[in-house]
């Protein structure tokens, strides 16, 4: 069996998901062979294939991982004891702040995606779909509630919002002027304004 961690105490599934994130983004994911990856990883091809069984199953991990820990933190502020208006802003905000930390994690799936085989495609658009609809919950629980306007559908609200989550690896630039946490406050607070009655 291969070995766990590095001379550096760094896992292997970590060190190969770093040096695959790396080449994707630099190279492109249909450019960057398993023989760069193994490399860049300083580990063997049974090591990857023992972990992740294809480079169709790192990109898919890729994007995993995040979708992972936002599914996650907007598990726990739609469960937050906190008024329906709030834990819709924090969502809000939470989510572009995550994506532009994982810019080229997204990025990368975003231009690759179409390289995922038809089952990983679909296991990918199921996982999306959960994180979408426990947000639009959250816009029609505040709905339901008077406290947004039903003007506009809870499913429109959320395509809305995730469509500028999704361009910021377009624009976004970490030298700009704006950090993430600013950004991340406009957009939520837009989409507020857009929810107001």
């Amino acid at each position: 069996m291969p070995r766990t961690t590095d001379t550096d105490g760094t896992p292997v599934p970590q060190r190969l998901l770093a040096a695959a994130t790396r080449l994707f983004a630099e190279q492109g994911y249909d450019r960057t062979s398993v023989q760069e990856i193994v490399e860049a990883a300083g580990v063997t091809k049974g090591a990857l294939y023992h972990y992740f069984g294809s480079k169709d199953d790192l990109l898919h991990e890729v994007y995993a991982r995040v979708l992972r820990l936002q599914q996650d933190r907007l598990d726990a502020f739609a469960d937050a004891d906190e008024p329906v208006e709030k834990r819709v802003r924090d969502a809000a905000a939470d989510v572009v702040v995550t994506t532009i930390d994982n810019l080229d994690d997204a990025m990368i799936f975003w231009r690759s995606m179409h390289h995922l085989s038809p089952e990983k495609n679909k296991q990918v658009r199921a996982e999306r779909r959960r994180y979408h609809e426990r947000f639009r919950a959250l816009i029609e629980e505040g709905q339901r509630e008077g406290v947004f306007s039903t003007a506009t559908p809870a499913d429109l609200v959320v395509d809305y919002h995730f469509g500028s989550v999704h361009h910021l690896s377009t624009w976004y630039r970490p030298d700009g002027p704006l950090s993430p946490q600013q950004v991340a406050d406009h957009l939520a607070d837009l989409l507020l304004r857009a929810l107001r009655p």
